[in-house]
This record gives structure tokens, sequence and C-alpha cells, in this order.
């Protein structure tokens, strides 16, 4: 068995898995001819061994041809997980974030001053000043 997880995508998998997986097309894309073809001629194992798949597909469980797990949802971003350098466009887009929260930051801030401030020419909180409503 190797180490590591495979460079197999997880979300190609499960799509694989729940369209087509009665006829094992997840199987093969894994490497797993043999156990594809089987899964094939035998509509999914009449229905059991495909909810089975799917089932450990979508968890993550599922192994490909060299015994590898497949668990990345995009196999490309494990170069960026390995190096710990983004690309400059997400580097860019996490900083257009971070101003847009700043900004709200402060919207907000504002909003709750303005709204703790006593209005003028309002009656003082906690009553209308003394004054009564007269019931009939």
């Amino acid at each position: 068995m190797a180490s590591g997880p495979s460079d197999k995508s997880r979300g190609v998998a499960v799509a694989l898995a729940a369209i087509l997986g009665p006829f094992g097309a997840h199987r093969f894309y894994a490497g797993k001819i043999g156990t594809g073809v089987l899964m094939a001629c035998t509509l999914g194992g009449m229905g059991l061994w495909y909810l089975y798949d799917l089932i450990v597909v979508a968890s993550g469980g599922f192994r490909d041809a060299e015994g590898r797990l497949i668990v990345r949802w995009d196999p490309d971003m494990a170069n960026y997980a390995a190096t710990g350098e983004l690309p400059q466009e997400i580097l860019d887009e996490l900083d257009a974030l971070r101003r847009e929260v700043d900004e709200l930051h402060e919207r907000v801030d504002f909003t709750e001053r303005l709204l703790a401030r006593p209005r003028e020419g309002s009656p003082p909180a906690g009553g209308a000043g003394g004054y009564r409503e007269s019931r009939d």
C-alpha cells in the first residue's frame, strides 16, 4: 500500500459514484478496472454494492488502485498545502476581503454609536415623562 492521499479528486469520484455508480464508473476512475467490470456486470451488486460504495466514497474512505485514500476534494490545492505558498491571485482576493470586512466593521461601529445616542427632543428613556394615558 502506498502512503499519502491519492491524486484523484474526491469530488469527481463522488459524482461518478452517484450518477454512474451501478456501472462502476468511480472504480474505473480510481484505477480498479477488474472490480469496475464486475460491478458493471452485476449492476452494482443489484444496488447493494453501489450503495455501499457511494457511502464509502462520500465519507472519504475509498482507495485507488495503489491503495491511497481518495480524500482531497481538489487535488490541485495539494501543491499549495505542501509548499505553504498560495498564488498571488488568492492573496489579492484575501486582502480585498479583509478591506471589505474592515469597512463593514467601521459602518457597524458608527451605527451602534449613532443608535446609542439619545435623540434631541425625545422623551427620556423609561417613560414619557410622567404622562399617563387615560382609560375610558
